[in-house]
Protein backbone atom coordinates (compact mmCIF):
# COMPACT_ATOMS: atom_id res chain seq x y z
CA UNK A 1 0.00 0.00 0.00
CA UNK A 2 1.23 3.44 -1.14
CA UNK A 3 1.99 5.42 2.15
CA UNK A 4 1.52 9.12 2.31
CA UNK A 5 4.35 11.39 1.12
CA UNK A 6 3.36 13.89 3.79
CA UNK A 7 2.49 12.11 6.65
CA UNK A 8 -0.72 12.00 9.17
CA UNK A 9 -1.23 14.68 11.31
CA UNK A 10 -4.39 13.37 12.82
CA UNK A 11 -2.43 10.41 13.65
CA UNK A 12 -0.07 11.88 14.77
CA UNK A 13 -2.68 14.05 16.94
CA UNK A 14 -4.55 10.88 18.01
CA UNK A 15 -1.30 9.21 19.66
CA UNK A 16 -0.12 12.48 21.17
CA UNK A 17 -3.34 13.10 22.69
CA UNK A 18 -4.16 9.93 24.12
CA UNK A 19 -0.27 9.69 25.59
CA UNK A 20 -1.07 13.09 27.41
CA UNK A 21 -3.79 11.44 28.86
CA UNK A 22 -0.68 9.94 31.21
CA UNK A 23 0.01 14.15 32.13
CA UNK A 24 -3.82 14.83 32.89
CA UNK A 25 -3.57 11.88 35.27
CA UNK A 26 0.17 12.86 37.09
CA UNK A 27 -1.46 16.50 37.67
CA UNK A 28 -5.18 14.85 38.96
CA UNK A 29 -3.61 12.72 41.16
CA UNK A 30 -0.60 15.44 42.95
CA UNK A 31 -3.82 17.77 43.18
CA UNK A 32 -6.53 16.12 44.41
CA UNK A 33 -4.45 16.17 47.83
CA UNK A 34 -5.53 19.91 48.07
CA UNK A 35 -9.58 19.40 48.75
CA UNK A 36 -9.22 16.15 50.46
CA UNK A 37 -6.48 17.02 52.73
CA UNK A 38 -8.39 19.02 55.10
CA UNK A 39 -11.09 16.25 55.77
CA UNK A 40 -8.53 13.69 56.06
CA UNK A 41 -6.81 14.98 58.79
CA UNK A 42 -10.24 15.88 60.83
CA UNK A 43 -10.93 12.09 59.97
CA UNK A 44 -7.37 10.50 61.51
CA UNK A 45 -7.07 13.22 64.18
CA UNK A 46 -10.50 11.10 65.50
CA UNK A 47 -8.35 8.09 65.84
CA UNK A 48 -7.79 6.38 69.21
CA UNK A 49 -5.00 4.70 69.12
CA UNK A 50 -2.40 6.93 67.87
CA UNK A 51 -1.96 10.57 67.56
CA UNK A 52 -2.37 12.16 64.14
CA UNK A 53 0.51 15.34 64.42
CA UNK A 54 1.10 18.07 61.81
CA UNK A 55 4.24 15.69 61.34
CA UNK A 56 1.83 12.63 60.06
CA UNK A 57 -0.22 14.95 58.12
CA UNK A 58 2.34 16.83 55.83
CA UNK A 59 4.16 12.88 55.32
CA UNK A 60 0.32 11.64 54.57
CA UNK A 61 -0.51 15.08 52.30
CA UNK A 62 2.98 14.24 50.37
CA UNK A 63 3.26 10.25 50.85
CA UNK A 64 2.16 9.80 46.96
CA UNK A 65 5.76 11.61 46.23
CA UNK A 66 7.53 8.58 47.68
CA UNK A 67 5.89 6.13 45.04
CA UNK A 68 6.48 9.28 42.26
CA UNK A 69 10.42 8.98 43.34
CA UNK A 70 10.19 5.09 43.08
CA UNK A 71 8.31 5.00 39.45
CA UNK A 72 10.67 7.80 38.15
CA UNK A 73 13.70 5.64 39.18
CA UNK A 74 12.38 2.39 37.84
CA UNK A 75 10.93 4.28 34.62
CA UNK A 76 14.45 4.20 32.85
CA UNK A 77 14.55 0.16 33.46
CA UNK A 78 10.63 -0.47 32.07
CA UNK A 79 11.08 1.91 29.54
CA UNK A 80 14.42 0.32 28.31
CA UNK A 81 13.13 -3.38 28.79
CA UNK A 82 9.33 -3.57 28.18
CA UNK A 83 9.00 -0.32 25.94
CA UNK A 84 7.60 2.78 26.42
CA UNK A 85 4.02 1.54 25.51
CA UNK A 86 3.63 -1.17 28.08
CA UNK A 87 5.29 1.26 30.74
CA UNK A 88 2.27 3.07 30.48
CA UNK A 89 -0.38 0.63 30.33
CA UNK A 90 1.72 -0.48 34.05
CA UNK A 91 0.98 3.65 34.97
CA UNK A 92 -2.97 3.20 33.82
CA UNK A 93 -3.62 0.48 36.26
CA UNK A 94 -1.63 1.82 39.06
CA UNK A 95 -3.47 4.83 38.79
CA UNK A 96 -6.81 2.74 38.40
CA UNK A 97 -5.50 0.79 41.90
CA UNK A 98 -5.05 3.80 43.66
CA UNK A 99 -7.95 6.05 42.95
CA UNK A 100 -10.30 2.84 44.27
CA UNK A 101 -8.04 2.05 47.33
CA UNK A 102 -7.35 5.39 48.47
CA UNK A 103 -11.42 5.81 48.93
CA UNK A 104 -11.87 2.93 50.70
CA UNK A 105 -8.40 1.79 52.45
CA UNK A 106 -10.39 -0.40 54.67
CA UNK A 107 -11.42 -2.71 52.16
CA UNK A 108 -11.61 -6.14 53.58
CA UNK A 109 -9.53 -5.23 55.87
CA UNK A 110 -10.86 -3.16 58.56
CA UNK A 111 -14.51 -2.07 59.94
CA UNK A 112 -15.54 1.27 57.96
CA UNK A 113 -15.30 4.75 58.99
CA UNK A 114 -12.71 3.93 61.90
CA UNK A 115 -9.84 5.71 61.83
CA UNK A 116 -6.69 3.67 62.97
CA UNK A 117 -3.06 3.84 62.70
CA UNK A 118 -3.36 0.84 60.49
CA UNK A 119 -5.71 2.03 58.55
CA UNK A 120 -3.86 5.14 58.02
CA UNK A 121 -0.94 2.91 56.63
CA UNK A 122 -3.11 1.46 54.23
CA UNK A 123 -4.34 4.91 53.20
CA UNK A 124 -0.43 6.10 52.51
CA UNK A 125 0.38 2.35 50.67
CA UNK A 126 -2.04 3.04 48.05
CA UNK A 127 -1.12 6.73 47.54
CA UNK A 128 2.35 5.68 46.96
CA UNK A 129 0.94 2.94 44.50
CA UNK A 130 -0.82 6.07 42.67
CA UNK A 131 2.71 7.38 43.07
CA UNK A 132 4.28 4.83 41.14
CA UNK A 133 1.92 5.37 38.66
CA UNK A 134 2.78 8.82 38.43
CA UNK A 135 6.25 8.82 38.79
CA UNK A 136 6.38 6.32 35.56
CA UNK A 137 3.99 8.86 33.39
CA UNK A 138 6.20 11.85 34.44
CA UNK A 139 9.00 10.50 33.12
CA UNK A 140 7.68 8.12 29.99
CA UNK A 141 5.18 10.45 28.97
CA UNK A 142 7.57 13.08 27.89
CA UNK A 143 9.59 10.62 26.19
CA UNK A 144 6.63 9.16 24.48
CA UNK A 145 6.02 12.57 22.80
CA UNK A 146 9.32 13.46 21.82
CA UNK A 147 10.26 10.15 20.39
CA UNK A 148 6.99 10.14 18.30
CA UNK A 149 7.22 13.71 17.40
CA UNK A 150 9.00 15.51 14.58
CA UNK A 151 11.36 18.06 15.33
CA UNK A 152 9.89 20.72 14.40
CA UNK A 153 6.91 20.51 16.50
CA UNK A 154 8.49 18.23 18.92
CA UNK A 155 8.56 21.46 21.71
CA UNK A 156 5.33 22.21 21.33
CA UNK A 157 3.84 18.49 21.63
CA UNK A 158 5.74 17.54 24.42
CA UNK A 159 4.36 20.95 25.83
CA UNK A 160 1.21 19.97 25.80
CA UNK A 161 1.68 17.03 28.28
CA UNK A 162 2.83 19.76 30.60
CA UNK A 163 -1.03 21.63 29.85
CA UNK A 164 -2.21 18.65 30.36
CA UNK A 165 -0.80 18.77 33.96
CA UNK A 166 -2.34 21.90 34.66
CA UNK A 167 -5.36 20.99 33.26
CA UNK A 168 -5.72 17.86 35.24
CA UNK A 169 -5.09 19.92 38.64
CA UNK A 170 -7.88 22.33 37.03
CA UNK A 171 -10.22 19.33 36.42
CA UNK A 172 -9.58 18.27 39.47
CA UNK A 173 -9.78 21.94 41.59
CA UNK A 174 -13.43 22.21 39.82
CA UNK A 175 -14.14 18.19 41.09
CA UNK A 176 -13.15 18.56 44.48
CA UNK A 177 -15.54 21.91 44.61
CA UNK A 178 -18.60 20.57 43.45
CA UNK A 179 -18.57 17.06 45.43
CA UNK A 180 -17.76 19.77 48.27
CA UNK A 181 -20.69 21.43 47.22
CA UNK A 182 -23.03 22.88 50.18
CA UNK A 183 -20.63 21.13 52.63
CA UNK A 184 -17.70 23.05 54.55
CA UNK A 185 -14.02 22.07 55.28
CA UNK A 186 -13.82 21.35 58.78
CA UNK A 187 -12.04 24.28 60.86
CA UNK A 188 -8.36 22.81 62.80
CA UNK A 189 -10.13 23.75 66.11
CA UNK A 190 -12.69 21.26 65.47
CA UNK A 191 -10.40 18.16 64.45
CA UNK A 192 -9.87 15.83 67.26
CA UNK A 193 -13.09 16.61 68.96
CA UNK A 194 -15.32 13.76 67.85
CA UNK A 195 -17.22 14.13 65.08
CA UNK A 196 -20.26 15.41 66.91
CA UNK A 197 -17.87 18.52 67.61
CA UNK A 198 -17.49 19.45 64.32
CA UNK A 199 -19.82 21.68 62.52
CA UNK A 200 -22.82 19.96 61.15
CA UNK A 201 -21.96 21.19 57.63
CA UNK A 202 -18.33 19.51 57.47
CA UNK A 203 -19.01 15.99 59.05
CA UNK A 204 -19.96 15.30 55.67
CA UNK A 205 -16.19 16.30 54.14
CA UNK A 206 -14.77 14.19 57.05
CA UNK A 207 -17.21 11.07 56.99
CA UNK A 208 -17.64 10.77 53.37
CA UNK A 209 -15.79 14.01 50.74
CA UNK A 210 -12.58 13.04 50.87
CA UNK A 211 -13.43 9.53 49.73
CA UNK A 212 -15.22 10.31 47.21
CA UNK A 213 -12.63 13.38 45.75
CA UNK A 214 -9.94 10.18 45.87
CA UNK A 215 -12.32 7.91 43.84
CA UNK A 216 -12.92 10.66 41.45
CA UNK A 217 -9.57 9.40 39.41
CA UNK A 218 -10.42 6.01 38.69
CA UNK A 219 -12.41 7.72 35.62
CA UNK A 220 -9.48 8.99 33.73
CA UNK A 221 -7.36 6.74 35.09
CA UNK A 222 -9.70 3.31 33.90
CA UNK A 223 -9.87 5.17 30.20
CA UNK A 224 -6.10 6.19 29.92
CA UNK A 225 -5.24 2.37 31.10
CA UNK A 226 -7.39 1.69 27.94
CA UNK A 227 -6.32 3.54 25.26
CA UNK A 228 -3.13 3.25 25.53
CA UNK A 229 -3.82 -0.23 24.35
CA UNK A 230 -3.77 0.92 21.14
CA UNK A 231 -1.02 3.64 20.67
CA UNK A 232 2.03 2.28 18.53
CA UNK A 233 5.38 1.99 20.84
CA UNK A 234 8.25 4.17 19.67
CA UNK A 235 9.95 4.39 16.35
CA UNK A 236 13.36 5.05 18.63
CA UNK A 237 12.33 1.75 20.93
CA UNK A 238 11.41 -0.38 18.08
CA UNK A 239 14.65 0.46 16.16
CA UNK A 240 16.53 -0.34 20.01
CA UNK A 241 15.36 -3.88 19.73
CA UNK A 242 15.59 -4.47 15.82
CA UNK A 243 12.00 -3.98 14.95
CA UNK A 244 13.10 -1.72 12.07
CA UNK A 245 10.16 -2.58 9.77
CA UNK A 246 8.21 -1.59 12.98
CA UNK A 247 9.78 1.19 13.25
CA UNK A 248 9.68 2.77 9.58
CA UNK A 249 5.84 2.01 9.07
CA UNK A 250 5.02 4.04 12.22
CA UNK A 251 7.46 7.24 11.05
CA UNK A 252 5.79 6.95 7.15
CA UNK A 253 2.24 7.50 8.93
CA UNK A 254 3.70 10.32 11.13
CA UNK A 255 6.20 11.92 8.23
CA UNK A 256 5.75 10.34 5.25
CA UNK A 257 7.54 7.50 3.32
CA UNK A 258 10.91 9.67 1.85
CA UNK A 259 11.28 11.37 5.23
CA UNK A 260 10.68 8.11 6.94
CA UNK A 261 13.07 6.53 5.64
CA UNK A 262 15.80 9.71 6.49
CA UNK A 263 14.89 9.75 10.03
CA UNK A 264 14.76 6.05 10.76
CA UNK A 265 18.66 5.86 8.83
CA UNK A 266 19.24 8.57 11.65
CA UNK A 267 18.36 6.82 14.16
CA UNK A 268 20.07 3.58 13.58
CA UNK A 269 23.46 5.82 13.27
CA UNK A 270 22.74 6.77 17.14
CA UNK A 271 21.64 3.09 17.81
CA UNK A 272 25.02 1.45 16.71
CA UNK A 273 25.66 1.11 20.42
CA UNK A 274 22.73 0.17 22.24
CA UNK A 275 24.97 -0.65 25.69
CA UNK A 276 26.45 2.82 26.35
CA UNK A 277 27.40 3.87 29.48
CA UNK A 278 25.07 6.78 31.44
CA UNK A 279 28.22 9.04 31.36
CA UNK A 280 29.64 8.25 28.23
CA UNK A 281 28.56 11.77 26.63
CA UNK A 282 29.99 13.50 30.23
CA UNK A 283 29.02 14.27 33.45
CA UNK A 284 27.60 18.08 32.71
CA UNK A 285 24.93 16.17 29.71
CA UNK A 286 24.07 14.16 33.48
CA UNK A 287 24.01 17.54 35.54
CA UNK A 288 22.27 19.86 33.68
CA UNK A 289 19.21 17.11 33.39
CA UNK A 290 19.50 16.95 37.11
CA UNK A 291 19.52 20.44 37.94
CA UNK A 292 16.40 21.43 34.96
CA UNK A 293 14.21 18.95 38.04
CA UNK A 294 15.66 20.52 41.01
CA UNK A 295 15.19 24.44 40.28
CA UNK A 296 11.69 23.16 38.38
CA UNK A 297 10.86 21.75 42.44
CA UNK A 298 13.05 23.90 44.36
CA UNK A 299 11.15 27.10 43.18
CA UNK A 300 8.35 25.94 45.76
CA UNK A 301 5.54 25.57 42.97
CA UNK A 302 4.16 22.83 44.68
CA UNK A 303 3.96 24.16 48.22
CA UNK A 304 1.15 26.56 46.50
CA UNK A 305 -0.43 24.26 44.30
CA UNK A 306 -1.03 21.03 47.05
CA UNK A 307 -2.28 23.57 49.64
CA UNK A 308 -3.77 26.50 47.45
CA UNK A 309 -6.96 25.89 49.54
CA UNK A 310 -5.04 26.23 52.82
CA UNK A 311 -2.88 29.08 51.65
CA UNK A 312 -6.13 31.06 50.48
CA UNK A 313 -7.95 30.55 53.46
CA UNK A 314 -4.42 32.00 55.78
CA UNK A 315 -4.52 35.29 53.84
CA UNK A 316 -8.74 35.43 55.10
CA UNK A 317 -10.04 34.86 51.91
CA UNK A 318 -14.00 34.08 51.82
CA UNK A 319 -13.94 31.45 49.54
CA UNK A 320 -10.62 29.62 49.42
CA UNK A 321 -12.06 26.41 47.45
CA UNK A 322 -13.02 29.19 44.28
CA UNK A 323 -9.92 31.36 44.57
CA UNK A 324 -8.01 28.13 43.83
CA UNK A 325 -10.26 27.17 40.87
CA UNK A 326 -9.64 30.63 39.84
CA UNK A 327 -5.71 30.27 40.27
CA UNK A 328 -5.78 26.35 38.16
CA UNK A 329 -7.60 29.09 35.34
CA UNK A 330 -4.67 31.73 35.16
CA UNK A 331 -2.68 28.56 35.72
CA UNK A 332 -4.18 26.96 32.20
CA UNK A 333 -3.79 30.12 30.42
CA UNK A 334 -0.31 30.75 30.94
CA UNK A 335 0.39 27.07 29.93
CA UNK A 336 -0.92 27.59 26.62
CA UNK A 337 2.03 30.45 26.46
CA UNK A 338 4.26 28.33 26.33
CA UNK A 339 2.78 25.60 23.98
CA UNK A 340 2.64 28.92 21.51
CA UNK A 341 5.61 30.46 22.49
CA UNK A 342 8.22 27.45 22.72
CA UNK A 343 8.97 26.83 19.23
CA UNK A 344 8.90 30.33 17.99
CA UNK A 345 11.36 32.14 21.18
CA UNK A 346 13.09 29.02 22.36
CA UNK A 347 13.39 27.06 25.81
CA UNK A 348 15.99 29.33 27.42
CA UNK A 349 14.48 32.65 27.08
CA UNK A 350 11.07 31.06 28.86
CA UNK A 351 12.89 29.74 31.32
CA UNK A 352 15.08 33.17 32.13
CA UNK A 353 12.03 35.41 32.26
CA UNK A 354 9.57 32.73 33.69
CA UNK A 355 12.03 32.72 36.91
CA UNK A 356 12.52 36.36 37.22
CA UNK A 357 8.87 36.62 37.18
CA UNK A 358 8.39 34.33 39.60
CA UNK A 359 11.21 35.66 41.72
CA UNK A 360 8.95 38.83 41.70
CA UNK A 361 5.97 37.16 42.67
CA UNK A 362 7.54 35.37 45.43
CA UNK A 363 9.18 38.41 46.89
CA UNK A 364 5.85 39.95 46.45
CA UNK A 365 4.76 37.52 48.78
CA UNK A 366 6.80 37.36 51.41
CA UNK A 367 6.78 41.21 52.38
CA UNK A 368 2.95 41.28 52.27
CA UNK A 369 1.67 38.21 53.75
CA UNK A 370 -0.21 38.63 56.89
CA UNK A 371 -1.11 42.29 56.18
CA UNK A 372 -4.56 42.47 56.10
CA UNK A 373 -4.73 45.83 54.16
CA UNK A 374 -2.43 44.19 51.52
CA UNK A 375 -4.31 40.81 50.90
CA UNK A 376 -5.30 41.53 47.61
CA UNK A 377 -1.41 42.42 46.30
CA UNK A 378 -0.24 39.11 48.39
CA UNK A 379 -2.99 37.12 46.60
CA UNK A 380 -1.87 39.00 43.51
CA UNK A 381 1.59 38.45 43.58
CA UNK A 382 1.01 34.68 44.63
CA UNK A 383 -0.73 34.44 40.70
CA UNK A 384 2.35 36.11 38.97
CA UNK A 385 4.43 33.72 40.94
CA UNK A 386 1.64 30.87 39.67
CA UNK A 387 1.35 31.88 36.36
CA UNK A 388 5.62 32.68 35.39
CA UNK A 389 5.89 28.97 36.63
CA UNK A 390 3.32 27.93 33.93
CA UNK A 391 4.87 29.19 30.90
CA UNK A 392 8.43 28.34 31.51
CA UNK A 393 9.71 25.66 34.71
CA UNK A 394 6.61 23.95 33.89
CA UNK A 395 6.21 22.82 30.77
CA UNK A 396 10.37 23.57 29.37
CA UNK A 397 11.98 21.20 32.18
CA UNK A 398 9.75 18.87 30.80
CA UNK A 399 10.30 19.96 26.76
CA UNK A 400 14.37 20.10 27.68
CA UNK A 401 14.27 16.83 30.02
CA UNK A 402 12.75 14.95 26.53
CA UNK A 403 15.33 16.45 24.42
CA UNK A 404 18.69 16.92 25.82
CA UNK A 405 19.86 13.26 26.00
CA UNK A 406 21.75 11.19 23.21
CA UNK A 407 19.20 8.39 22.20
CA UNK A 408 21.44 5.16 23.74
CA UNK A 409 21.49 6.80 27.06
CA UNK A 410 17.72 8.56 27.12
CA UNK A 411 15.66 5.68 28.78
CA UNK A 412 18.39 6.00 31.92
CA UNK A 413 19.03 9.96 32.21
CA UNK A 414 15.39 10.37 31.96
CA UNK A 415 14.93 8.27 35.04
CA UNK A 416 17.75 9.71 36.96
CA UNK A 417 16.36 13.61 36.43
CA UNK A 418 12.95 12.98 37.13
CA UNK A 419 13.49 11.11 40.16
CA UNK A 420 15.84 13.80 41.25
CA UNK A 421 12.47 16.03 40.24
CA UNK A 422 10.37 14.00 42.60
CA UNK A 423 13.22 13.96 45.26
CA UNK A 424 12.83 17.34 45.93
CA UNK A 425 9.12 17.40 45.05
CA UNK A 426 8.75 15.23 48.52
CA UNK A 427 11.52 17.54 50.03
CA UNK A 428 9.46 20.75 49.40
CA UNK A 429 6.10 19.73 49.91
CA UNK A 430 6.44 18.01 52.98
CA UNK A 431 8.88 20.93 54.49
CA UNK A 432 6.49 23.54 53.49
CA UNK A 433 3.69 23.60 56.17
CA UNK A 434 6.53 23.55 59.05
CA UNK A 435 8.49 25.94 57.34
CA UNK A 436 5.62 28.56 56.71
CA UNK A 437 4.64 28.20 60.47
CA UNK A 438 7.72 28.93 61.80
CA UNK A 439 7.94 31.63 64.38
CA UNK A 440 11.03 33.70 66.42
CA UNK A 441 8.34 35.39 68.97
CA UNK A 442 4.79 34.03 69.46
CA UNK A 443 2.44 35.82 66.70
CA UNK A 444 5.30 36.83 64.41
CA UNK A 445 5.32 36.28 60.82
CA UNK A 446 8.81 34.72 60.45
CA UNK A 447 7.36 31.84 58.42
CA UNK A 448 5.65 33.23 56.02
CA UNK A 449 8.68 35.82 54.77
CA UNK A 450 11.35 33.42 54.75
CA UNK A 451 9.58 30.52 53.22
CA UNK A 452 8.64 32.63 50.14
CA UNK A 453 12.03 34.77 50.54
CA UNK A 454 13.63 31.20 50.16
CA UNK A 455 11.69 30.39 47.13
CA UNK A 456 12.63 34.07 45.47
CA UNK A 457 15.84 33.94 46.08
CA UNK A 458 15.93 29.96 44.42
CA UNK A 459 14.21 31.11 41.09
CA UNK A 460 17.12 33.98 40.62
CA UNK A 461 19.56 31.27 40.51
CA UNK A 462 17.56 29.13 38.42
CA UNK A 463 17.76 32.14 35.81
CA UNK A 464 21.33 32.35 36.31
CA UNK A 465 21.67 28.60 35.71
CA UNK A 466 19.78 28.55 32.84
CA UNK A 467 21.69 31.00 31.52
CA UNK A 468 25.23 29.77 31.81
CA UNK A 469 24.50 25.81 31.21
CA UNK A 470 21.56 24.78 29.60
CA UNK A 471 21.94 24.14 25.69
CA UNK A 472 19.02 25.52 23.92
CA UNK A 473 17.51 22.69 21.74
CA UNK A 474 14.47 24.68 19.59
CA UNK A 475 14.77 23.20 16.07
CA UNK A 476 17.31 20.41 16.58
CA UNK A 477 16.71 16.71 16.26
CA UNK A 478 17.27 13.95 19.01
CA UNK A 479 19.86 12.78 17.25
CA UNK A 480 21.26 16.32 16.67
CA UNK A 481 21.85 15.99 20.55
CA UNK A 482 24.01 13.17 20.42
CA UNK A 483 26.50 15.20 18.19
CA UNK A 484 26.50 18.17 20.26
CA UNK A 485 27.20 16.19 23.78
CA UNK A 486 30.37 14.42 21.93
CA UNK A 487 31.42 18.08 20.81
CA UNK A 488 30.93 19.41 24.50
CA UNK A 489 32.51 16.65 25.81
Amino acid sequence: MAQNENGSRGYLISIVMVAVLGGLLFGYDTAVISGAEKGLQAFFKNAADFDYTDGWHGFTSASALIGCIIGSAISGFLATNLGRKKSLIIAGILFFISALGSMDPEFMLFEYGTPTYSLLIMFNIYRVIGGIGVGLASAICPMYIGEVAPSNIRGMLVSWNQFAIIFGQLVVYFVNFFILGDHIQPLVEEMGKGIAAITPQAQWTVTTGWRYMFGSEAVPAGLFALLICFVPETPRYLVSVGQDQKALGILSKINGSSKAQQILQDIKDTMVVKTEKLMTYGFVCIFVGIMLSVFQQAVGINAVLYYAPRIFGDMGMDDPMMLTVFMGIINISFTLVAVFTVEKWGRKPLLISGSLGMALGAIGVAITFGNDSLALVTAASLLIYSASFMFSWGPITWVLIAEIFPNTIRGGAVAIAVAFQWIFNFIVSSTFVPMFNMHLTDGDDFGHWFTYGLYGLICLLAALFVWKMVPETKGKTLEDMTKMWKNRK
